[in-house]
């Protein structure tokens, strides 16, 4: 059955949330199928599967079609759809985006930084909100582990306890120091999701492409469960060497074939 916001926020302290990123839909089937209680829709896609060197490329148009395929594969699940750059500038802009989102299929708007009064908007309205703070992709202008001076790490603290505040359900921390997002958990009543934030989150997400081990860079907080990239390369090279030897297709079983598509 498909979470709320609220059964997110009592889940704090009893038990861990997992959270994975889909943009497609048999990704999404997979990850309901295995039981992820909550799937991000984020703008990483632009970079992780569109080939932009940013997410400030991504449009609201992008998060509206991978937003409808993800809902399609997983219809029972929880999905948050990321606002994308600049679309959420302000209270009014951001709102008519979320509610194109929520239209697509998501069930809660993520919006990076203490954009507090944008976040206070969306609540007042009834869309449930997902902060996120730390190292914020959409305005860093280096992907460098945030928090580790004082004042940067005070700033960090002082977002977290605003954005709650604002009404925020759940805060995403992102690649800050461990010590730091440990405190910042104690100090919410609302669950954090940490990535590259150490264990004591309340939750992790991961970048299912990461996870998948599926393109030629990973970041370093990340964890390659399987290496996806390399069986699609040997996959390509059997199958053109099948081709050329003209072995495919007279080596496809005939019920196999039948029974595929």
């Amino acid at each position: 059955m498909k979470l709320t916001a609220r059964e997110f926020v009592e889940m704090k302290g009893q038990r861990p949330i997992a959270m994975l990123t889909a943009y497609t839909c048999p990704v999404a089937r997979a990850l309901e199928r295995a039981g992820i209680p909550v799937i991000l829709v984020g703008d990483t896609v632009g970079m992780v599967e569109m080939g932009f060197d940013s997410t400030r490329d991504v449009t609201i148009e992008h998060m509206e079609y991978h937003v409808g395929a993800v809902r399609r594969g997983a219809p029972k699940t929880h999905i948050i759809g990321d606002l994308p750059y600049r679309t959420d500038r302000d209270p009014a802009t951001a709102l008519a985006c979320a509610r194109r989102l929520l239209d697509a299929g998501a069930d809660s708007i993520k919006l990076e930084g203490a954009k507090l009064d944008v976040i206070a908007h969306l609540v007042q309205q009834q869309i449930p909100v997902v902060g996120h703070t730390g190292l914020t992709p959409q305005t860093a202008t280096s992907f460098a582990k945030v928090g580790r001076s004082d004042s940067e790490a005070q700033r960090i603290r002082e977002e977290s306890l605003a954005i709650e505040a604002a009404g925020a359900f759940m805060l995403v921390l992102e690649h800050i120091p461990y010590d730091l997002a440990t405190e910042i958990t104690a100090g919410l009543a609302i669950p954090t999701v940490g990535i590259g934030a150490g264990p004591d989150c309340d939750g992790q997400v991961l970048v299912t492409n990461d996870a998948l081990g599926l393109g030629d860079y990973w970041p370093p907080f990340s964890k390659q469960y399987a290496h996806l990239s390399q069986s699609i390369l040997d996959v390509a090279k059997d199958f053109a060497g099948e081709v050329e030897s003209r072995e495919f297709p007279n080596n496809i079983i005939p019920f196999a074939r039948a029974g595929g598509r």
